[in-house]
């Protein structure tokens, strides 16, 4: 069975750092797309940023507007582990973040969907930015 552990969220001021990590199994990542989703109070669950191990280079790994040039993905395969490293945070990234596979092959597609009922979650981790 796929499982999902999040870690690595926190409480931090303004124009800190944190890296959340995602330990995985029971899967491949050869053959999922992985990413990372967020959530505020009252707001719609929105992808934050997503990756495949195959697709174009365009769409892969995806980053929404709003994070772009300040939060990376990376994986370490060995591991199968995902990381999201987060600079320059802000009030408004405030909210728990959600770490999700599927059998895609698009990260962009994984992200902007919302057509997620065959996604498997993680527990959720509370990130919270104080100005």
């Amino acid at each position: 069975q796929v499982q999902l552990v999040e870690s690595g969220g926190g409480s931090v001021q303004s124009g800190e750092s944190l890296r959340l990590s995602c330990a995985a199994s029971g899967f491949l990542f050869n053959d999922y797309a992985i990413g990372w989703f967020r959530q505020a109070p009252g707001k719609e669950r929105e992808g934050v940023s997503c990756i495949s191990s195959s697709g174009r280079s365009d769409t892969n790994p995806y980053y929404a507007d709003s994070v772009k040039g300040r939060f990376t993905i990376s994986t370490n395969n060995a591991k199968n582990t995902v990381y999201l490293q987060m600079n320059s945070l802000k009030p408004e990234d405030t909210g728990v973040y959600y770490c999700a596979v599927d059998d895609d092959n698009s990260g962009r597609r994984m992200c902007i969907s919302t057509n997620r009922g065959s996604y498997f979650w993680g527990q959720g981790t509370q990130v919270t930015v104080s100005s």
